[in-house]
């Protein structure tokens, strides 16, 4: 496509075409709280992306505190922009219209840094699409310093080999103090060549810069090695953390059409201390760091005060262990009393004081209470290091629905190591006796919705080792939960198959996905998420294109000294410590939470050191650099 490179192009183009569309409020900017900045006036343009539409990605936190953070600076402007639905894609490449900011309505092109979330692996067609709307080419090695830098970051790039060709840099870990390192490097670089701006961005801690490292394989196809191919990359990319949370971000913006969480979150806590052996988040987020009851309460009035919404979420991965977890909702309870302000409050424990907490937020609607077991056998329970004995998962049960809940709901995941039949079989027959527990108190009107997901061994787990279930084997037990998982007062929810493979291939691949990624693009595939988009025949052609095996990455056993395509991003938690926990996990031996005993993971000997080179008290962007310095190189 050949796009007339101005914003005022785009804006007369959109006045014509945007009632042809559905939801054309997904594409105007312009909400409550938007930031516009006159762009001549500003020295540094950068826009945050997230491949999916406006109504999934405006509830996402991770873009909004760093497009809170740059606009902070007086001498940078941060702009937005999402996936266009098919039909506003179809109009866009009929009239010539590039991807464009929403509040600049300027071309991506034009902008100096393009910095992409990928919170999760289907979105990575996306990003190939949004390139070439925007009049990208492809492939990072194709783009020079005259194209805006392309840096992604998020849960999916602690892997970021299948994404590495076409990424100039990947910001692994935390981005609260990074995204101003990447963005004062490049506005002192600016005209400076793509290969310097490199270069200077691979000495931040935690910048990934994958050209600037050569993978080798074994004859089997296994990885031999990543290695370093400059002095300027290190051995091992050590992912940020951010020693002190900064204050939460407030001024949210006012979504012009309905999105998936219509709510204001604010996290209370970053981190987890439970050691799931299946959980990417609550590896590759720690250590623990909260925020205290004060700081969540003056953000909670900001909030109310600057947009209206109706309903907070108090965000974390296990929100029942934060340390003043019942004070904060009292407090929140006393101080918003009267204002019919709604507060959420998910990741809950399988504990009675979690039915206390959600009765401390005074919800009156009681229209559903969520618990999520993973494994409903006290054997699979301890494998995967959630253990939760079956009579306290009742007695909770009978709590909740003690205290006028109608409604339970269940997460389930199938497909863990070592699971069988007999596992899955007791998934029906603990949702059936928790049913009953209702019943006993609502009679006909307590439900139970369970939903079951298959398990996907994600890289920097202490599960990074196993196979995915074969189609045959989900297939069965899929089966099994709808022949029983039926009738009066249950639901049962799943998932498809093969978009289970297609998560596992994307999130556990090398750096070769990358041809296999961009195939299944040219064929067609994109929104990958979304379950009437999916087309597993494409992502198949594309394997089979490119001569490699599907199963190669999903079904495929891992040994113990196999080297993973992730194993040089270092996120501090060893990979000795992960095989350790994986080992214990075949004879089903678990850890206690370590916020009582420390395994010695890694964590704690970095976070020490960060925290010696920080306030405990304070947290700071860096500062301004003086127009007359931004031309020379930097090294940070």
């Amino acid at each position: 496509m050949q796009h007339p490179l101005t914003s005022e192009h785009i804006e007369r183009a959109l006045d014509r075409v945007l009632l042809s569309v559905q939801k054309p409020g997904r594409y105007v900017g312009g909400e409550f709280n938007s930031v516009v900045k006159a762009w001549d006036e500003v020295d540094f343009h950068a826009v945050f992306a997230f491949p999916d539409i406006y109504d999934l990605g405006m509830s996402n936190l991770g873009w909004m505190i760093l497009y809170g953070i740059l606009n902070d600076q007086p001498d940078m402007f941060a702009d937005r922009v999402f996936s266009p639905w098919s039909d506003m894609e179809a109009v866009m490449r009929a009239e010539n219209i590039p991807l464009y900011g929403l509040e600049s309505k300027q071309p991506i092109r034009n902008f100096d840094l393009l910095a992409i979330s990928l919170p999760y692996e289907q979105l990575y067609t996306n990003v190939l699409n949004m390139f070439d709307l925007a009049g990208l080419p492809l492939h990072a090695k194709d783009r020079d310093e005259s194209y805006p830098l392309v840096l992604a970051g998020g849960h999916a790039t602690y892997n970021p080999e299948p994404m590495a060709d076409f990424i100039d840099v990947f910001a692994i870990g935390e981005g609260e103090d990074i995204i101003l390192d990447v963005s004062r490097t490049l506005q002192a670089m600016r005209g400076a060549s793509r290969a310097a701006q490199l270069h200077a961005l691979a000495q931040i801690e935690g910048i990934y810069v994958p050209r600037f490292y050569d993978v080798t394989y074994h004859a089997d196809g296994t990885v031999a090695a990543v290695t370093a191919n400059t002095s300027d990359a290190p051995p091992f990319v050590c992912k940020r953390i951010v020693p002190v949370l900064p204050p939460p971000f407030t001024r949210f913006l006012v979504p012009h059409v309905d999105t998936v969480h219509n709510r204001a979150p604010i996290e209370i806590m970053r981190g987890c201390t439970r050691g799931c052996r299946f959980c990417h988040a609550g590896m590759v987020t720690r250590p623990v760091r909260e925020r205290t009851v004060e700081e969540v309460i003056a953000a909670a009035e900001e909030i109310v005060r600057n947009t209206g919404f109706e309903e907070l979420g108090l965000l974390s991965l296990s929100s029942s262990d934060y340390t003043h977890v019942m004070e904060l909702v009292k407090t929140i309870g006393e101080h918003f009393a009267g204002e019919n302000l709604g507060v959420s409050l998910p990741s809950l424990r399988i504990e009675s004081v979690s039915v206390d907490l959600m009765d401390a937020l005074q919800d009156t609607r009681r229209s559903g209470f969520t618990f999520a077991p993973e494994a409903a056998t006290e054997r699979m329970r301890d494998i995967i290091n959630k253990s939760v004995p079956d009579e306290q998962l009742l007695a909770t049960a009978r709590e909740v629905y003690s205290r006028g809940w109608l409604t339970i709901k269940l997460y389930f995941m199938i497909g863990h190591p070592s699971e069988t039949l007999e596992d899955v079989q007791a998934i029906i027959d603990l949702a059936k006796a928790v049913l009953t527990e209702g019943y006993k108190i609502h009679g006909r009107k307590a439900k139970v919705n369970v939903g079951v997901s298959t398990f996907v061994p994600k890289p920097h787990t202490p599960f990074q080792w196993v196979s995915v279930d074969t189609l045959d084997q989900i297939h069965a037990k899929q089966n099994l939960l709808k022949k029983h998982l039926r009738g009066s007062g249950l639901h049962l929810k799943w998932n498809k198959p093969e978009e289970t493979l297609l998560e596992a291939f994307l999130s556990r691949g090398d750096r070769r996905m990358g041809a296999v990624i961009q195939r299944a693009w040219e064929l067609g595939t994109k929104f990958d998420g979304w379950q009437e988009h999916h087309d597993e025949i494409a992502w198949q052609r594309a394997f089979d294109e490119t001569g490699l095996a599907m199963d190669f990455y999903t079904h495929r056993q891992r040994s113990t000294d196999e080297v993973f395509p992730w194993d040089h991003i270092d996120v501090a938690v060893k990979k000795k410590f992960l095989l350790e926990d994986y080992t214990m996990s075949l004879t089903g031996e678990t850890r206690q939470d370590c916020r009582n005993q420390c395994f010695a993971c890694g964590i704690l000997p970095k976070f020490k050191e960060l925290r010696m080179a920080t306030p405990a008290d304070a947290w700071q962007c860096p500062p301004v650099i003086p127009r007359e310095k931004r031309r020379a190189t930097v090294k940070l």
